[in-house]
């Protein structure tokens, strides 16, 4: 098992370069399934959970070829219906495949999701959606076995609460459901519209994808298509954070500045100098950094996905700031960490109360999901001294090369075996 060891105190400058998104590569990459045909993606992210659903797909009768972030992918046929346990253990998004088996093969074998420790994420939403389409569903020796007679049937769905993988399960179903499918309160994220654009290329018929209200026109089959996976915005927020938190001046390119609105309002009210381009983001730390609060919500609210970064920036800054966690109950997991290494941080429910403090300093520290180990990683590029963050592997399920990207804006970092 490996760690990440940072030397602290080096300023980043440089330009650095933005992957696919890996939260809309694992939607597309799983809706493969919903046809036959041979579709080349591109900018496809080199992490671990891209590598697992690859696997996934293989297991289930797919031939995947990649060649770099260029991966071309035929199914001629599916081989299984089922994606078992030692697969998709590490993966929430392996919850994916159920949708596009169910609608295009009559039967699904899903293991219950697991993934990273940030509080339960249940599947209800997907599995009551599926069953009002028509699905029978049951729950046995941890998998979800579903299947259905004939095609799915159209409904109208209206979910409790917006759900991005709960939206893209039931939106590659109705794919290929009989009639008209209406989302309701469905989930708006830039990776819900890039797998419908995806979706739109093969054939489907979908419209209102981005807004909370998705149709889809149910069509009988799906071709292969050519398609440019969007850039990823969480990556593209923690390369900013990591300028400011170390007082740099670093360019982020190949990103999509329209799909961080909510981060970019965040950072220039944090005193966070920035210039915006079309596909290209500039950060400069402009003076002291100001305290500011942040609440999580859906898209195209403050995404739950950058809060564990900005509270490391936050727990630099001058003031004390406030920062609300609303999509999930368990994700100030990093808080005690940060505190190790000097941060000021109280926890009130699910509100997190940071007072600045003049510097951090480095300590051995522990990650418990994928977003606190950039946290963490931050947090140490700021510190004094060395910061050892053990249980990396979380950080590659998500991130690209992100020591490799780091040292090429001029961090002083390493990776390692933990020491036993």
């Amino acid at each position: 098992m490996d760690c990440m060891v940072l030397q602290g105190g080096r300023r980043l400058t440089g330009e650095v370069s933005i992957s696919g998104a890996k939260n809309a590569a694992l939607p597309i990459l799983a809706s493969i399934l919903l046809g036959k045909g041979t579709s080349t993606l591109t900018s496809v992210p080199a992490v671990r959970d891209v590598l697992t659903m690859s696997k996934v797909l293989t297991h289930l009768g797919a031939s995947v070829e990649a060649r770099g972030d260029r991966y071309t992918i035929t199914l001629p046929g599916v081989a299984s219906c089922q994606a078992p346990y030692e697969l998709v253990k590490t993966m929430r998004a392996s919850v994916l495949a159920l949708g596009p088996l169910l609608a295009r093969w009559g039967e699904a074998i899903v293991a219950l999701p697991g993934g990273c420790a940030i509080g339960a994420r249940p599947i209800n939403l997907h599995l009551a959606a599926l069953e009002k389409m028509g699905a029978e569903i049951r729950i046995e020796h941890g998998n979800v076995h579903a299947c259905v007679r004939g095609r799915l049937k159209s409904a109208r769905i209206n979910f409790d609460i917006p759900t991005v993988t709960g939206t893209e399960n039931v939106m590659m179903a109705a794919s290929l459901a009989e009639g008209t499918t209406v989302l309701e309160n469905a989930a708006s994220e830039p990776e819900v519209s890039d797998l419908a654009s995806f979706l739109i290329k093969r054939g489907a018929r979908i419209s209102g994808a981005g807004t909370d209200v998705i149709t889809i026109d149910g069509v009988p089959e799906l071709r292969g298509a050519d398609h440019e996976i969007v850039p990823d915005r969480v990556e593209t927020g923690t390369y900013l954070i990591a300028g400011a938190i170390t007082g740099g001046e670093v360019r982020v390119v190949r990103c999509r500045p329209d799909h961080c609105d909510a981060l970019l309002a965040k950072l220039q009210e944090a005193g966070v100098a920035l210039k915006v381009e079309k596909e290209a983001i500039q950060v400069r730390a402009g003076g002291p950094l100001r305290a500011v609060d942040v609440k999580t919500l859906p898209y195209p609210g403050f995404p739950t996905d950058m809060q564990a970064q900005m509270m490391a920036l936050m727990a630099l800054a001058r003031g004390s700031s406030v920062i609300t966690e609303t999509v999930f109950e368990s994700r100030f997991l990093h808080v005690l960490e940060l505190q190790r290494m000097g941060a000021d941080i109280r926890i009130e429910g699910n509100h997190s109360v940071v007072t600045g403090v003049e510097r951090l300093s480095g300590a051995p520290v522990m990650a418990s999901d994928l977003r606190a180990s950039a946290c963490l990683i931050l947090a140490g590029l700021a510190a004094e001294g060395e910061t050892r963050v053990s249980r990396v592997y979380h950080l590659d399920r998500g991130y690209e090369r992100l020591d490799a990207k780091l040292a090429g804006l001029g961090a002083q970092v390493r990776r390692e075996a933990e020491r036993v």
